[in-house]
């Protein structure tokens, strides 16, 4: 019996794998013996299932506190989606609309999806087993997101990030590292009595502080507003563009806040006086969006919508 005849595709291929190889002074030799040698690749080892579903550990006996674990867990996956985003538009060489549009879209599906999931939060836990739970989870918080302090600093200038007593004080030109002292949210995780730096900011700062200086200084002039302002405010897409990023802002800026906002006011409030937050963050002053007028375009807003911000979400 003659030998099989090898599909002329195949002969194709591996000379094209060969002058590859070649340019990176490899043997391809080498690499087809390790592919014969290779398992198949399974769906359970690609994204590493075992150990996702390892990454839930409660710290109570508290069944809903699996949910609040998992959840948060999302939330942040998805925050790692946008960074991942924002990483691409920054780093593009000969950035045009149309990659950031097609970016800038796929942002905002992220927010849009991960704010509309929020009910999970809002009505998937017994408030009695939620009060419980949290207290041995002291001082940690969701304010200790560093995902989510790093999409705002890769998002607009610091100065647009600055809390509204001090944004007075500094400009764009001011130093970075006296920007990042001032951002809004330091002031809320102060000790509701003393007005002191709480534990979990303490924490937050020591662990994060040096990697916070870092996005600032990378994202400097690769901001999202400020590649916007120098490549695409005159372009002939400036009305998809501008769509997208009003979109975005009103997503972080106002929806996911209030959708925080819902939950500590269904699970903290209580008469006489409101239950504090796990590590004592003042999310009374921190999470309305209307005190602090956060924007990351804000020049995209109108008068009338700066000045209604956070009383009702734009889109």
């Amino acid at each position: 019996m003659g030998e099989d005849k090898v599909d002329p595709h195949l002969i194709i291929q591996l000379k094209k794998l060969q002058e590859k190889y070649d340019v990176m002074g490899q043997d391809l030799s080498s690499y087809l013996d390790g592919l014969l040698y290779a398992d198949y690749l399974t769906y359970w080892d690609y994204i590493h299932l075992d150990t996702l579903l390892s990454l839930q550990n409660p710290k109570t006996q508290f069944p809903d506190e699996k949910v609040f674990i998992m959840y948060h867990q999302i939330t942040e996956l998805y925050f790692k989606l946008v960074l991942h985003e924002m990483e691409q538009i920054a780093q593009k060489k000969d950035l045009d609309e149309t990659f950031f549009i097609n970016r800038l879209g796929r942002i905002v599906r992220y927010l849009k999806n991960l704010s509309e999931s929020f009910d999970i939060m809002v009505d998937g836990l017994e408030k009695d087993q939620f009060l419980k739970f949290r207290m041995a989870l002291l001082p940690s918080s969701g304010f200790q997101s560093m995902q989510y302090r790093l999409i705002e600093i890769g998002s607009t200038e610091l100065i647009n990030l600055v809390s509204f007593e001090h944004k007075n004080e500094l400009t764009d030109e001011s130093d970075v590292s006296e920007l990042l002292e001032k951002l809004y949210w330091r002031s809320g995780a102060t000790e509701l009595a003393s007005g002191k730096k709480t534990l979990t900011l303490q924490q937050f700062e020591m662990k994060y502080k040096d990697t916070f200086y870092e996005a600032a200084q990378k994202y400097q002039h690769s901001n999202l507003h400020s590649l916007f302002k120098t490549k695409f405010s005159l372009s002939p897409q400036r009305k998809e563009i501008v769509e997208l990023l009003r979109s975005y802002d009103s997503f972080a800026n106002v929806i996911w806040p209030l959708s925080h906002l819902k939950s500590a006011a269904k699970y903290l409030h209580k008469d006489p006086e409101d239950i504090k937050a796990t590590g004592g963050t003042n999310w009374q002053k921190y999470l309305p969006p209307r005190f602090q007028k956060i924007m990351f375009f804000p020049e995209l807003w109108t008068e009338q919508e700066r000045h209604e911000w956070g009383r009702a979400a734009f889109f």
